[in-house]
């Protein structure tokens, strides 16, 4: 799937194109939802309002996720500056991330993607799974068993929560402790430092399964993992709008687009994939609306 077979240069000059104001709109709106839900939280704290609150934060830490990925492809902002010190600081630290060692760990994944030779490979070659296995997965998720393990990764070196390199030194884990600090000062200036427990165990349970889900939308039970063809091996989940709040903020979604053109901006992937249907390139593309019709194809009875 050649970009030029179905983009023009004038296209590609279009869907490339970056705005700072959108940039900060995503990043702002999304630290706006994290403090509306502690607010909330902490006005009427019961546990319905403490449940709802793990699950949203548990998917602002997705969209903070998606955006240090973003600012990894330098697509979020126009400037290079903006997209390291804001992907960095807003956005990868926050979630335990390291933005400069995950950058470089998926740009292989893209270079590689749809070959043996794909770094992420291990989170999601083995599916289809049956029930039985993807339960114990989502029980080790929701347990913090996943947590757990990541943690004890990040604190014996590894740089960062979604990176496979080992940190030169511990810098990365003082940022991201330091920043951890500060959420936590804040909330405690605000006099509700215990509704920082429920960031905590989102990112430990909640955000854990999140990840697993977004992993297998993307890349798991595809038509053929090993096609270089990126309509073969990646895929698009056009999702109702409630579970793209909690699966897939920031249209990490259009996965498909994402893989054909990766200097798209995330707030430009929707039209171009309608721009790619328009041209017929997602003709014969198997199309799933919703997360649980992903499920159904990566988890078997």
């Amino acid at each position: 799937m050649n970009v030029s077979d179905y983009a023009s240069p004038e296209d590609v000059a279009y869907f490339t194109t970056r705005s700072d104001w959108q940039g900060w709109r995503l990043v702002l709106g999304n630290w706006l939802f994290i403090a509306a839900i502690f607010a909330v939280v902490a006005a009427w704290p019961n546990p319905i309002t403490i449940v709802l609150a793990v699950i949203l934060l548990a998917s602002r830490q997705m969209g903070l996720s998606v955006m240090m990925h973003d600012c990894g492809h330098r697509s979020l902002f126009r400037s290079k500056r903006l997209n390291a010190v804001v992907g960095q600081w807003l956005c990868a630290l926050p979630v335990m991330s390291d933005q400069p060692s995950y950058a470089r760990g998926h740009l292989e994944h893209h270079a590689k993607s749809g070959s043996i030779a794909d770094p992420d490979l291990s989170n999601y070659q083995a599916y289809p799974v049956s029930r039985a296995s993807f339960k114990r997965k989502v029980i080790r998720d929701l347990s913090g068993q996943t947590g757990f393990k990541l943690m004890s990764s990040i604190v014996h070196g590894a740089a960062g929560a979604l990176s496979k390199e080992k940190r030169a030194s511990a810098l990365p884990f003082v940022k991201q402790l330091l920043v951890q600090l500060v959420l936590f000062a804040i909330l405690a200036a605000c006099g509700i430092g215990w509704t920082f427990l429920l960031w905590a165990v989102a990112y430990m349970t909640v955000f854990m399964l999140i990840i697993r889900i977004r992993q297998v939308a993307e890349h798991a039970a595809v038509p053929d993992l090993f096609d270089l063809d990126t309509r073969m091996n990646t895929r698009t989940v056009d999702a109702p709008w409630w579970q793209r709040m909690i699966f897939a903020p920031c249209g990490v979604n259009y996965h498909l687009e994402h893989h054909f053109m990766a200097s798209v901006p995330s707030y430009k992937l929707r039209e171009l994939r309608e721009h790619l249907r328009s041209r017929h390139a997602l003709d014969g593309v198997p199309q799933f609306d919703g997360y649980g019709a992903v499920l159904r194809q990566a988890v078997t009875a």
